[in-house]
């Protein structure tokens, strides 16, 4: 009786996994560049359209932000006029309310995530269920 050892289950295993790791690096290369807006730089107001949708970046107007229950000085970030709850981390990334748990550089990559993630829906502010 011809028995398949674990040895030889695992090692082709892994060899199949490496092969579809290269293909799809392989792919991945082929990809066109995607090209990237520039981030704003402090007290500057991005304003564009991504996926149809408008994402609009505000600098930090001081005073409290989201009816006191985060710090003063956030900037705002606002997707077809509703505002994207953000959060900044200690280590100076982004979340949002849309992508709790992956950060981003910066608020335009943020916003752009969420665009995605929302796959048209319409974004419903914090308190407003």
């Amino acid at each position: 009786m011809n028995q398949i050892s674990r040895r030889r289950v695992l090692g082709t295993s892994a060899g199949a996994l490496t092969l579809l790791g290269l293909a799809a690096t392989a792919h991945a290369a082929t990809l066109p560049a995607i090209a990237t807006v520039p981030a704003p730089r402090a007290g500057d107001t991005l304003d564009e359209v991504y996926q149809g949708r408008r994402i609009r970046i505000t600098p930090a107007q001081g005073g409290d932000h989201h009816g006191g229950h985060h710090s003063p000085g956030l900037p705002t970030v606002r997707i077809d006029g509703a505002e994207l709850h953000v959060m900044r981390n200690a280590d100076s990334s982004w979340i949002s309310v849309v992508n709790h748990y992956e950060t981003f550089p910066d608020l335009p990559s943020l916003a752009r995530a969420a665009v995605r993630e929302l796959q048209g829906a319409v974004l419903v502010p914090m308190g407003g269920m």
